[in-house]
Formats: structure tokens, sequence, C-alpha cells
């Protein structure tokens, strides 16, 4: 069967030369490396703003030792309630609230450290701060501030949620560019793929026509021409997915900091010298998806084959 493929007159080498095929399909993979990794950085920088930062809300409770108000509407909390008790109170039964952290004094004069020091304040009175975390897209109830003034007037709360929903709202946008890039790239792709395979059965019109009268089938000559394109586009594939390797590298080392704030084995410079740290810096998406390039650059070039020679054939006289 091999011997009688090479001498059946198809001559695909001449039909489907093996240079500018793997070029553009190479370029192919090269520019859907590049949309897939940004559309993946995209949803880590949005996991990371959703979950991180803007799932916190940070509650300023000023004279937190002084005894609370007691509205009529609300009862009495008890005689020795402090204002940094109602509050935790009120807090800890407040929907959607996953914890209520009070920051120590170590905790706070380490994150004012700064401004005391310059300032001198060491005397100065600070107030009670609650490190607030909410449920995952589950912002803090519109009148939680207000329930909290009527029980510990003044009462501060803040909340980033405006910042992190937009940025959020951002990062939605890059990966829905990301993702009509690379249907853009496998477009342009079936394209080359088509032009190329109708060019090379126009090439060996006669033989073919030939070789189909003599009761050579639809699927034996659409297979033939498809092996040869899914070789060069495997090749073609397997060359994009490694020169995007090293720009990909590049990205993900100044995209770490974005990503990993407090990591310090993330943000820690890259030993270039050494190839698993260079594999290590990569996301594991990221790597799955430039070894699954080559064989879905194949897969694709296998598929187009084999529609455009059969829809060619079914012309033939």
């Amino acid at each position: 069967m091999a011997r009688r493929r090479y001498h059946d007159g198809l001559a695909l080498h001449q039909a489907l030369p093996g240079r500018f095929l793997p070029f553009l399909v190479a370029a192919m993979s090269f520019l859907a490396a590049l949309a897939l990794a940004g559309g993946i950085a995209a949803h880590s920088l949005s996991q990371r703003w959703t979950h991180g930062a803007g799932a916190v809300t940070t509650v300023q409770v000023p004279a937190p030792d002084e005894p609370a108000s007691r509205p009529a509407a609300t009862g009495p909390s008890g005689p020795s309630s402090t204002r940094i008790t109602v509050v935790l109170d009120l807090l800890a039964t407040t929907p959607g609230v996953v914890s209520a952290h009070r920051l120590s004094d170590a905790e706070l004069r380490a994150l004012l450290a700064p401004w005391i020091e310059q300032a001198g304040g060491q005397a100065l009175p600070l107030p009670a701060v609650i490190e607030l975390r909410t449920l995952p897209g589950h912002n803090p109830a519109p009148d939680l501030l207000d329930r909290l003034q009527a029980r510990a007037p003044g009462v501060m709360m803040e909340h980033d949620s405006v910042w992190s929903d937009r940025l959020a709202a951002l990062a939605r946008s890059l990966q829905g560019c990301a993702l009509l890039a690379v249907l853009i790239v496998m477009t342009v792709a079936v394209c080359v793929v088509m032009a190329a395979t109708r060019a090379g059965l126009q090439t060996r019109r006669q033989a073919i026509a030939l070789i189909h009268a003599l009761g050579a089938s639809d699927g034996y000559i659409s297979g033939r021409f498809a092996s040869r394109v899914t070789l060069l586009a495997l090749g073609g594939g397997l060359c994009g997915s490694v020169l995007a390797l090293p720009m990909l590298l590049v990205m993900s080392q100044l995209a770490a900091p974005f990503t990993t704030l407090t990591d310090p084995a993330v943000t820690a410079p890259m030993d270039w010298h050494d190839p698993w740290d260079r594999i290590d810096a990569l996301p594991h998406a990221l790597l799955w998806m430039l070894l699954a390039l080559p064989p879905a650059a194949g897969l694709t070039g296998w598929i187009t084959t084999q529609m455009t020679v059969r829809a060619w054939l079914r012309r033939l006289p």
C-alpha cells in the first residue's frame, strides 16, 4: 500500500510544497498563542481583583470603647455594650459577610507606621479598623452603613466594589477580545489551508481526474491530501508554539507582580539559566494551551482539507 501511494501520480510534494503552508500556520499559531495568553492573563487579573481587594470592605469605628447609643427601634444591647462590640455583632448577623476581623493594635500601628513615625503620634487616639470580607460578587447591604451609624455614630465604611467591578468588566472585555482574535486567526488559518489545497488540486488536476476515473475513491484522494496538510500544519503549529514561548516567558515575568502581590516566590527574579525555572513561571493553563496548539492546527488542517478535496471531487465530470 505504501509503495502504491508513492506511485499513484498525485505527487503531493509538488501539489503541496512544504515551504509556504508551514510558515503561514506557524505565524497563525504564534498569534493564537499570544491572544490566548492575553485571555488567560485577563482572567487571572479578574480573579485577583474580584477575590482580592475588591472583596474587602474597611469599617472604621472612632472611639471604639465608648458606650454605644441605644435607639428605641433597635433595642438595647446591654448596659455594658461598647461601640465596637455593637458594630461587630451587627456585622456578624449581616447576610453575605464571610468574616469581620478587627485589626489588632500591632497590625494597625504597622499599617500606619510611616505616618505615625513622621508625626510622632504614638499617643494619637486611633479608631478601630475592621476588615470585612464578603462573598465574591456580593456587596454589603446598602443600608448597612445607616444601621451602623444608628448604633455607633461616626462609623465610616469604605468599599472598593466600584473600582473592582469596573476592572472586572475591563478584564472580561479583554477576554472577549482575546477570544475574538483567536476566532479570526482560526478563520484565516482555515482560508489559508483551503487556498493551498485548491492550488494543489489545480496543479495536479489531470492526474487526480485520471486516477479518480480509474476507480480511486474520494476518501483515498482526500485522505492523501489531508495527511500531507496535517503534517505540514502540525510542524507549523509546533514552530509557532516554540517561537511564542520566549515572549510569553517575558510577559509572564512582567505580569507576575500584578497577579500575585504577596507571593515572594513568584515576584522574585527568574533564573534564566534554569530551564525548569522558566517553565514554572508560566501558568499551567498556558502550558497546556501551548501543547494543544500543534494538534489543534493539525486537526484543523485535516478537517479543512477533507472538506475541500471532497467538494472539489464532486465537481469532476
